[in-house]
């Protein structure tokens, strides 16, 4: 709105356009606590006017198209399956590295990022005890030890970005990674009429 309504352009005279972080911000400051009671007051208010009768109750499902590339999508599914994946090699993975290293991570059937972290422990500690320098470089000769534990640090970094994909989800199937709040929807308006999704905010209430 603060780009195409001639109301807001005026009222911010000039300055930048505040992004969406900065709204998000200051709703979650000042206007969370005070909410429900901010609509409270503004429906009796419509109620004493005679704007509303008060015994309407409607869903607004309008949607607004962010301003996100289409591009940048997170499909939950699609992230779900993957750790899904990654989850089975590493339960090979472990395995491998207890009878290579011979030692031991408890773990019941499935391997999760705290037996993950249990072991990268124990290779450090291989490599403390046994004085194992790393080596780096073209024509450097890496030890098994190194390779592993480089192994398992790849592991724990695409995990991490996992959990973080799924968590930034929360209930809903997709969001954009360059504005975590939009979701990816069919919109109303679709000049293509070819059902693209986009990337846009429900505003459902």
């Amino acid at each position: 709105a603060c780009h195409r309504d001639v109301n807001f352009m005026y009222l911010l005279e000039d300055s930048k356009a505040p992004d969406h972080a900065t709204l998000a911000r200051f709703r979650t400051l000042h206007f969370a606590s005070i909410s429900k009671k901010l609509l409270a007051e503004v429906s009796n208010f419509l109620y004493e006017i005679g704007e509303v009768s008060g015994e309407t109750i409607f869903i607004d499902g309008t949607k607004i198209e962010a301003n996100a590339n289409k591009y940048t999508f997170v499909w939950k599914k699609a992230v779900t399956k993957n750790q899904a994946k990654l989850l089975i090699r590493l339960t090979a993975f472990v395995a491998d590295c207890e009878e290579q290293y011979g030692i031991k991570v408890v773990y019941d059937n499935k391997v999760t990022l705290r037996h993950i972290k249990k072991l990268r422990k124990k290779l450090y500690r291989i490599k403390s005890e046994e004085s194992i320098e790393f080596v780096h470089g073209i024509g450097r000769r890496k030890m098994p030890l190194q390779k592993s534990i480089e192994q398992i640090e790849g592991y724990i970094d695409k995990l991490k970005e996992y959990n973080k994909k799924i968590y930034n989800c929360g209930s809903r199937n997709s969001y954009s990674k360059t504005d975590h709040d939009a979701t990816f929807m069919r919109m109303k308006e679709d000049a293509m009429l070819n059902g693209q999704l986009k990337p846009a905010y429900n505003l459902q209430h």
